[in-house]
């Protein structure tokens, strides 16, 4: 397991005791994010709708997902670089989620915006083959008729697929984080951001933004931190981290 994501998930599983009295607000959480990351885009507007199929043919809609929060990026599947390692990043996220309580809190949504050639056997061989866990992960598509519905909706998330000669899709790569009220709070732009914050921005907007208090250290101090010790002195106080070491 790599080793920031398993620093991350035993930060988040103490933070799940409610052994800490303070807290941060939400805004506060985003702002140490975003000050940090630089691929992290924090933002704070309702999402676009949606109303697609997923691929036991059920129709799903952005309504229909809120009280969780939602992680959404868009893909095709016959893209040959991007679209799989974009793919596999979230799954990792994903399974350092599913490895604490946050697991029925969160969904995590593919959107293809390549509904003629994504069916759902298709949809599904990719999840399976990216590392996706489908107990609380959908792949949704526009359907075949519905061939420029998804590229419609990747647009109004501030995403352009623009078709090829060849037939690939011209793109960028962003994970979307959206809260229990539909609202869409981050883009996590590309492949280099910090997975750790990830997960800890998704604790926070799972837990109505409120996570423990941080540590009073200097920032030369922190420089020279571990992941694990970085997590400490954002959300514990000392008091406590003394405590529990």
């Amino acid at each position: 397991m790599n080793k920031h994501f398993a620093a991350a998930t035993a930060a988040l599983l103490i933070l799940g005791t409610g052994s800490v009295a303070h807290t941060h607000s939400l805004s506060e959480v985003e702002h140490n994010i975003s000050s940090k990351d630089k691929y992290v885009e924090v933002v704070n507007r309702p999402a676009p709708d949606f109303r697609l199929i997923d691929t036991e043919g059920r129709t799903v809609s952005l309504d229909d997902l809120k009280g969780k929060v939602v992680v959404l990026w868009f893909v095709y599947t016959s893209c040959p670089d991007v679209c799989p390692l974009h793919t596999k990043a979230v799954a990792a996220v994903q399974e350092q989620v599913n490895a604490t309580p946050m697991k029925d809190r969160v969904k995590f949504v593919t959107i293809s915006t390549d509904p003629a050639r994504d069916t759902a056997k298709v949809r599904r061989d990719f999840a399976a083959a990216h590392g996706l866990d489908p107990m609380n992960s959908m792949f949704l598509s526009s359907g075949a008729e519905g061939s420029m519905a998804t590229r419609e909706l990747a647009e109004q998330y501030g995403l352009k697929f623009t078709s090829m000669p060849d037939g690939m899709q011209m793109h960028g790569a962003v994970m979307h984080l959206i809260d229990r009220e539909g609202n869409l709070r981050a883009r996590y732009h590309g492949m280099k951001f910090d997975p750790t914050n990830a997960i800890i921005h998704i604790n926070a907007l799972t837990n109505d933004g409120l996570i423990k208090e941080h540590s009073h250290q200097s920032p030369s101090h922190r420089r020279d931190l571990t992941v694990w010790e970085r997590i400490r002195s954002m959300f514990w106080s000392d008091q406590v981290t003394s405590s529990n070491e």
